[in-house]
């Protein structure tokens, strides 16, 4: 387990374990590849980021995280792969979130984005991300990078 202290300096604990800190996560974040590139979308407020959200009542994590990429992006998974979990002792309370990884299938023009202006494309993620302005604050701890390292050694 690595732990550190966030963008907005709260206490990170992630762990590449099977859902060390929950079965039933509320919130998930799926990092995305398309066609050799990085699938992010543009938060309205954030910036950049991967696509995520929280858990509808009724819907486990991976549903979640598949629906998720389609309202944000108009993606279509066609691979999802779970690669760890996060848990955030914030001002606001705890998050427990699910990171997976997915592989995209298509992306489909969407009528409607929800709190996103749609998808983003990116060859290659920009060096130094934690100093960038127009990337959101999830693009800018130690979750990514260590996924990203996960990402490439274990899938």
């Amino acid at each position: 387990m690595k732990q550190f202290y966030d963008y907005y300096n709260n206490l990170v604990k992630l762990s590449f374990a099977d859902h060390p800190f929950s079965r039933d996560p509320k919130h998930v974040w799926v990092i995305c590849r398309y066609e050799g590139k990085w699938l992010l979308t543009e938060h309205k407020e954030r910036g950049r980021e991967f696509p995520g959200g929280k858990v509808e009542d009724g819907e486990q994590a991976f549903e979640a995280a598949i629906r998720e990429v389609k309202e944000e992006t108009g993606a279509v998974v066609d691979q999802l792969r779970y690669l760890g979990q996060y848990h955030v002792d914030g001002k606001g309370g705890t998050i427990i979130k699910n990171v997976y990884f997915a592989e995209i299938a298509r992306i489909e023009k969407e009528d409607h984005y929800f709190e996103t202006n749609g998808p983003v494309l990116l060859d290659h993620l920009p060096d130094a991300l934690n100093k960038r302005k127009g990337y959101s604050f999830m693009m800018k701890d130690e979750v990514l990078p260590a996924c990203l390292e996960r990402i490439e050694t274990a899938l």
